[in-house]
């Protein structure tokens, strides 16, 4: 049982935390806080660093972090997003929820930096919050990182019927296979396929953000310029579900709601922080980089969808779940370029399988972690000799056997069952993240210590965490709006934006009650353990870039 001690503010008698419950009680008088942190105390846990490889290099992290932010959404679900906001709508849209993905990551980063544990904001919330929401959340994240295994495999078969129709549960025994594979070999694996798919996948934004700006401009030959011409005739907005002012603000309320799900997985850029070289310099630099790559990738690919395609086209309400729903192929279609469909199949079919094995990564180390708190059986902790939690590996690659519900339902359909259980809890982690990062700053208030003492800081993100948290809370419980519009009514919608919310409800109050915790006292929040332990095992400090290596700026 984890006891971590430090100085109560009242009576200066030293108090002995219980980071199991929450509880703490005194256990003598003491006038400093102990100089050294005691054998059994630990921040980062013996089975973390005895059974685990610190495979993951910088590099890694870096792209891992930019693969979570690119998701399959920032190319099939573009021409969704034009039609019911309008271009305009849609790119102040993306950028509000990118300002609130950037203050959810340097929130991370800045928790990360301090408590760089496998499991990420689930077991942050127990160290500064309370156990029962680390059980809650961690569990919430473990079911909807196993069910998103099964969903992407079913959207990575939809992405191979682009080519052909043939042997579908081939192709979904390949993916389970692949996905076993890279998830059950070295971490150093793992980090090398997302590299490589983060690669690809940086490489066709920029590929297809200088298509369209060429297109735009006229310089295919036959193709005339269109400049702004579809902001100004449809217009920058479109009135969505009623019309006037409210309508079109509808269309940008709709259209950010649908944007967070773009976004998911940026959180789990720390969730193998045990396995991360230098993760107290590591992690903090990813999540930096999200302002970059959210304002370059995702604000230049809305706008160029803007100028490219007219938010009244027709052909914007074909959905076949494949690159031909994309704004960007239609554009190039109608421009006469004839291999940008099947380029950007590939890479959506790499974005699908990428999305796969970062569930598999969140699921199976945050299942790893609550079994480290003895919130999950022990049995999930065994590890095979080079680091890998294997009994959460299998467990999620037989639940990913869900995907060959697709051979009798049809493929897009199961996805969206199984999206459809799942989709609010991005917005329950980031809340999390938001609230574990204030929950800090009070901490660090209410015991004299100061900011600067932390591995990684800034002086203005306790008000983007609060920024974030309120946005975060306004998009969960405004999620479904529009089922609540008189005509509208539908229960898969209706259970997709608010399932989450009652379960995780649930699971708090079910460990509350037969743990007994209490949300901990913020004098009771480990920091300075937390601060010791960095004494006692510093990192090597990462050398500056120079150079040519200076103008490296994905994972420099």
């Amino acid at each position: 049982m984890a006891e971590v001690e430090h100085n109560s503010s009242q009576d200066g008698g030293l108090q002995n935390v219980d980071l199991e419950t929450g509880k703490s009680a005194s256990i003598g008088s003491a006038t400093s806080i102990r100089s050294q942190v005691p054998g059994d105390i630990r921040i980062v846990e013996l089975n973390e660093q005895r059974d685990l490889s610190r495979s993951l290099k910088e590099r890694h992290i870096q792209m891992i972090a930019l693969a979570g932010a690119i998701g399959t959404g920032l190319f099939l679900s573009l021409g969704g997003a034009l039609q019911t906001a309008g271009p305009l709508g849609a790119l102040l849209a993306y950028a509000l929820v990118g300002a609130v993905v950037c203050s959810v990551q340097f929130a991370l980063g800045e928790v990360s930096a301090l408590f760089p544990v496998t499991g990420s904001f689930v077991r942050h919330a127990e160290f500064l919050v309370d156990p029962a929401l680390g059980f809650a959340v961690g569990w919430n994240v473990v079911y909807g990182a196993y069910l998103s295994g099964p969903a992407e495999i079913s959207a990575a078969l939809v992405l191979i019927q682009f080519w052909t129709d043939k042997y579908p549960a081939l192709w979904i025994t390949l993916f389970i296979i692949i996905g076993f594979l890279v998830g059950i070999v070295f971490i150093g694996v793992y980090g090398e396929v997302e590299f490589t798919f983060a690669l690809l996948k940086i490489l066709l934004i920029i590929g297809i953000v200088l298509m369209g700006i060429i297109i735009d401009l006229g310089g295919v030959p036959g193709q005339e310029r269109l400049g702004f011409r579809y902001w100004k005739k449809p217009g920058p907005f479109v009135e969505y579900l009623t019309t006037g002012a409210w309508g079109r603000f509808l269309g940008f309320w709709a259209v950010m709601n649908r944007a967070v799900y773009s976004f998911s997985g940026v959180e789990s850029v720390s969730v193998a922080a045990a396995e991360t070289q230098n993760p107290r310099q590591n992690i903090p630099r990813a999540c930096k980089r999200v302002f970059a790559r959210v304002s370059i990738f995702y604000i230049l690919a809305v706008l160029v969808v803007g100028v490219l395609v007219p938010s009244n086209d027709p052909a914007l309400n074909d959905d076949f779940g494949n690159a031909s729903t994309s704004p960007f192929v239609l554009a190039a279609t109608r421009a006469g370029i004839k291999a940008v469909p099947s380029i950007i199949n590939a890479v959506v079919l790499t974005s699908a399988w990428s999305a796969g094995n970062q569930a598999m990564l969140a699921g199976t180390r945050i299942l790893y972690g609550l079994a480290l708190k003895r919130q999950a059986p022990g049995i999930f902790l065994k590890t095979t000799k080079w680091g890998i939690p294997w009994v959460c590996v299998v467990l999620q690659t037989l639940i990913s056997t869900l995907a060959y519900m697709a051979l009798s339902e049809g493929a897009l359909t199961v996805f969206f069952w199984f999206l459809m259980l799942t989709s609010a809890g991005v917005l329950i982690s980031w809340s999390v993240i938001a609230f574990n990062h204030i929950r800090l700053h009070q901490a660090l208030k209410a015991q004299g210590i100061s900011r600067t003492e932390l591995p990684w800081s800034h002086s203005w993100t306790i008000y983007s965490s609060w920024f974030a948290l309120i946005a975060c809370i306004l998009f969960l419980f405004t999620g479904g709006f529009t089922v609540l519009v008189k005509g509208h009514w539908d229960v898969g919608n209706f259970i997709s934006a608010y399932l989450d919310i009652p379960i995780v409800i649930t699971l708090y109050t079910l460990w509350k009650l037969f743990k007994k915790t209490k949300l901990l006292s913020l004098h009771d929040i480990p920091i300075r353990a937390a601060l010791e332990e960095i004494r006692q095992n510093p990192e090597q400090k990462i050398p500056e870039a120079r150079g040519w290596r200076r103008l490296n700026i994905l994972w420099g």
